[in-house]
């Protein structure tokens, strides 16, 4: 019997009758069913969210934000009700809490009644963090409550980009505010610089017209006291005439000539005083018009001026005198002249003469004190326009200096317009946008699974079968002594009936549930290889150990379930649990199928399926060594025909 028959004889034993049909087609459909509904029921689950109830409380009582009076829960709630996240219903806090109990709700989400105050204290001396809580109920979900605490995070970054947007806004606002005023600090400074260069120019002016003025006051009060110094003189002169008047009788040609002399230096007198007189009103006015200069005020011109004018008054008044008294000389001369007419006239015009430079004398001792208080005031007056000139520069320098630090400042802020400021709001708001890219996408969640309940199906289906196929013919045993062809016959038959469940399982997946493939010629080549490598170790199993190695098959099936990586990465996996990753046959089932399905590298799958390969070389070798054994060791109940065939 060739290898042919013996597949059609146990393929004719599984539908000998109506219920080995049905049993057989139930098993073939195990692994469609399997893998079809579970991978239909999570085909994409993140997209049907909006159907989770979930409780929404606001007992936020609100709080002013910026100025203005808000409330931040109701703007959230606003948000998540008008979004299609999850199915939001806005509670009272006792109804949600029934309700997570009772499981109408997956979990309940509160925003406490200081959710705006605290926010708001932010801007304060004492920020704080806004709470968001989140209540949950495994016993309802554990996949929805891990679902609600991302939720919650997604609601509080969206706040805090919402609240940081606002504040960004309202910093730069007010910088730009900062910088006009700056800039009109700076134009502000710009012409306190040049009114400073010009006060500067008028002080340099004041200082030099100071010193001339004290210069002038000196040579005046020298002049003066040379005046009074011979007004002095003259007034002992004329006591002397007037002592003398007795003589005058007899010296009528002396005092002649003396009173001569006496005329001529009164007449000096008299033009010096008259000099000293006239230069005063253009001294005054000069004077005034450098205190103008200097930018004193009028009053203060004024004030200064008033200390000077008694001097000039004085001054006046000796000149007036000596005027006078000058007059009165010439008369004495005149009179001198007659003297030899009359010495009762000489007596009495040198009694006036005396009194005349009596107050000669102590006019021009006035106008000498005079002088000197004027020198003494155009001196301080110099040294004070002397210090007013250089404070003024170092003025000027500190002006230049606040003008340049202002426009430094002014030029540090950007000038920004309203759309530009929005614009850097939002971008301090959210600083960091995710860029994303992939090698290879998969189509949905049911699809990110389909590789791994593909291959966990195809062990469930080959499994299945061997709860009826025959794993070796033990009259065909007996009858050929050809370990081989036994073997590879009781291999054969699984397998094709294995390809039968994954060309019915790709069918389910590609049309049913519409799943892309990349390459679906090589999917489906790798579901029946892998159907294959499955059917050689199960047969192994069973040829060596019977009913125990079909038990071995379940137990084999359970750690190539958890050991596969098909949903959490393999490396998560304790590390027993990770060695077998490596070597047992479903996880390199799993990655080919990713490759081939997702559009992967098609390298990787080579050797994937050198690995497959060697499991299923190593499953008919190990089978064929256990049906030689076989052939050699047989017993009667061995020959005995199976309950089922």
């Amino acid at each position: 019997m060739k290898i042919p028959q013996m597949i059609t004889a146990e393929l004719r034993r599984l539908t000998s009758t109506r219920m080995s049909v049905i049993a057989l087609a139930a098993l073939l459909v195990v692994p469609i069913l399997y893998g079809g509904l579970y991978l239909w029921a999570n085909q994409d689950p993140y997209g049907n969210l909006s159907s989770v109830p979930v409780a929404l409380v606001v007992d936020d009582r609100g709080a002013e934000v910026n100025g203005t009076l808000r409330n931040l829960g109701d703007e959230a709630a606003e948000q998540l009700l008008d979004s299609d996240t999850f199915e939001w219903h806005r509670v009272t806090s006792d109804h949600a809490d029934a309700g997570l109990q009772a499981g109408d709700f997956d979990f309940v989400v509160t925003l406490p009644a200081d959710f705006t105050d605290a926010v708001a204290s932010l801007s304060s001396d004492s920020p704080r963090q806004a709470d968001i809580e989140l209540r949950t109920n495994d016993a309802n979900n554990y996949l929805a409550s891990t679902i609600g605490t991302q939720a919650v995070a997604r609601i509080q970054t969206s706040v805090a980009q919402k609240v940081t947007d606002e504040a960004g806004l309202t910093l730069l606002d007010a910088l730009h505010t900062i910088r006009m005023k700056l800039v009109d600090a700076t134009t502000g400074a710009t012409q306190l610089v040049d009114a400073l260069a010009t006060a500067n120019n008028g002080s340099s002016q004041l200082a030099s017209g100071s010193v001339t003025l004290a210069d002038g006051s000196a040579q005046l009060a020298d002049g003066t006291a040379q005046l009074s110094s011979g007004a002095a003189g003259l007034r002992d002169g004329t006591a002397r005439l007037r002592d003398g008047a007795a003589q005058v009788a007899d010296g009528a040609q002396q005092v002649a000539g003396g009173v001569d002399r006496i005329d001529d230096a009164a007449r000096r007198v008299g033009s010096a005083a008259g000099d000293a007189a006239a230069q005063l009103p253009q001294a005054r006015a000069d004077i005034a018009q450098a205190l103008t200069d200097a930018g004193l005020d009028a009053a203060r011109v004024d004030e200064i001026l008033s200390r000077l004018d008694p001097v000039g008054e004085r001054l006046a008044a000796a000149n007036t005198r000596v005027q006078d008294t000058v007059t009165q000389i010439d008369q004495l001369d005149a009179g001198a002249q007659q003297v030899a007419a009359g010495s009762a006239s000489l007596a009495t015009g040198a009694a006036s003469a005396a009194d005349g430079a009596s107050a000669l004398a102590d006019g021009a001792g006035t106008a000498a004190s005079g002088a000197a208080q004027l020198r003494d005031g155009s001196a301080q007056l110099r040294d004070g326009a002397a210090q007013l000139d250089s404070g003024l520069r170092q003025l000027s320098t500190g002006a230049t200096q606040l003008r340049d630090g202002l426009a430094a400042g002014a030029d540090q802020i950007p000038d920004a317009d309203d759309a530009t400021r929005q614009a850097q709001a939002q971008a301090i708001s959210d600083p960091v946008a995710v860029g994303t890219s992939a090698v290879t996408t998969a189509q949905n969640y049911g699809a990110g699974l389909a590789p791994f309940f593909a291959a966990l199906a195809g062990w469930i289906g080959i499994y299945a079968l061997f709860l009826i196929v025959k794993p070796v013919s033990k009259r065909a045993i007996t009858a050929l002594r050809s370990p081989v062809r036994v073997t590879l016959a009781g291999w054969l038959a699984p397998a094709g009936l294995g390809a039968v469940q994954m060309v019915g399982l790709f069918t389910v997946l590609a049309i049913a549930l519409q799943f892309s493939f990349a390459n679906p010629a090589a999917a489906l080549s790798i579901l029946i290889f892998a159907s294959a490598t499955y059917a050689a170790i199960v047969l192994a199993l069973n040829v060596w150990l019977g009913s125990v190695g079909q038990f071995l098959g379940l137990v084999l099936m359970v750690l190539q379930l958890v050991t596969a990586g098909g949903t959490f990465p393999w490396q998560t996996l304790p590390a027993p649990l990770a060695a077998l990753h490596h070597v047992l046959p479903m996880g390199y089932v799993v990655d080919a199928m990713r490759q081939v399905m997702y559009g992967g590298d098609v390298t990787r799958v080579g050797s994937d399926l050198l690995v497959l390969g060697a499991w299923m070389v190593g499953g008919v070798l190990v089978a064929a060594i256990g049906v030689t054994r076989m052939t050699h060791h047989r017993t009667l109940r061995d020959l005995q025909p199976s309950l089922i065939g």
